[in-house]
């Protein structure tokens, strides 16, 4: 499935545009302000319901304006579908499937699965290990939609574990009543365990491949670091209790899929740490191409990847690596301000200027 057409109104510095995709590689040109990444971030919202770049609605809407508005066309073969996505300011968002109201797009059978990259997401390789775990929540969720409920499941039950280890460290409850909680903890601990650790076994199988054929010098891994080793429920409880004592000293949970850690190597060596900017971006290349691998394999859907600046501090070698890489796959876009980065044949190019695209 892919996107064949976008319309966007009031969206960033986008006051109206529309533009038909192509099927493969686009490259969208254009000097540095001229709308580039809000097109890319346009096609994000109408394709998933949210901004690749805020938590805040508000800014999508343009200045001035009390509303931004994006409708998608998808086309899967000669199945098409319409994705209406908009924010106003004030009244939150609303959604649309083909006219039919929906709650959320994220949920849609008929949206496109999407990819994104963006100078900023370098975070997910040299930041806090949060991130990593959020992604790799959001891959599960990608791969078998019917399970995203295990983290919101589990962060709900962390939740009132916490309020109880912390009465209880102050005295206003025995230490006895989280017994309740450690099962209902363990229960979907184990789960949410077992789903990351079959998401990434996907995602590592061709990992080590493509950042070799992106260039990253040195055999390259990913892993799935849990800070438990149980596979039952009874087993985690066993190790909640025996750190009880120090979640009474700490006043929280400190055990538990909340902790865990995913790890990108490069010649044995950690990727955050050690990595140059320009190795941290070839890792997350090579993350975000392997999960698209495992998407492929697992949903038999390619993802539209959207890629912002990729090119810009990448050598000409490894750029054109990379373009093959796209070019062999699915519907991707990359955007650049750099005409000489612009010039691939085989590419189909949009040129953005002062509010306005030439196709």
């Amino acid at each position: 499935m892919r996107v064949s057409e976008v319309a966007v109104r009031n969206f960033r510095n986008w006051e109206r545009a529309e533009v038909e995709l192509a099927p493969g590689l686009t490259v969208v040109r254009g000097p540095v302000g001229a709308g580039k990444t809000s097109l890319l971030e346009a096609i994000y919202f109408g394709c998933v319901g949210r901004s690749c770049k805020t938590s805040n609605d508000r800014e999508m809407v343009r200045f001035g304006a009390d509303a931004a508005r994006v409708v998608i066309t998808t086309a899967n073969g000669s199945v098409q579908h319409r994705l209406e996505a908009a924010v106003e300011v004030g009244r939150g968002k609303a959604f649309k499937v083909d006219g039919a109201r929906r709650e959320r797009l994220a949920d849609a059978a008929e949206r496109p699965l999407v990819s994104v990259f963006m100078p900023d997401r370098l975070e997910l390789v040299k930041g806090a290990a949060g991130t990593r775990r959020a992604h790799l929540d959001a891959l599960v969720t990608a791969l078998w939609p019917t399970r995203q409920s295990t983290r919101a499941a589990y962060g709900r039950a962390l939740v009132q574990r916490n309020s109880l280890v912390a009465r209880a460290r102050s005295g206003a409850a025995p230490a006895s009543a989280l017994a309740g909680w450690d099962r209902e903890l363990a229960r979907h601990a184990v789960a949410l365990i077992a789903d990351r650790t079959a998401a990434l076994e996907l995602a590592s199988r061709t990992f080590a491949e493509r950042a070799a054929q992106l260039g990253l010098p040195g055999s390259a891994e990913i892993a799935y670091k849990p800070r438990s080793s149980a596979t039952t429920t009874e087993q985690f409880e066993s190790e909640l209790s025996a750190a009880l004592e120090n979640d009474l000293q700490r006043g929280f949970t400190t055990h538990g899929p909340h902790r865990d850690e995913l790890s990108l190597r490069v010649a044995g060596r950690e990727l955050r740490r050690y990595g140059s900017q320009g190795q941290q971006r070839l890792g997350l290349l090579a993350l975000l191409l392997a999960e698209r691998d495992a998407l492929e394999r697992e949903r038999g859907s390619t993802p539209v990847l959207l890629l912002d600046d990729v090119l810009s501090e990448l050598d000409v070698e490894r750029r054109g690596r990379l373009v093959e890489l796209l070019l062999d796959g699915g519907q991707a876009l990359i955007t650049t301000a750099d005409p000489a980065a612009a010039d691939i044949e085989a590419a189909t190019p949009l040129v953005v200027n002062e509010g306005a695209i030439d196709a």
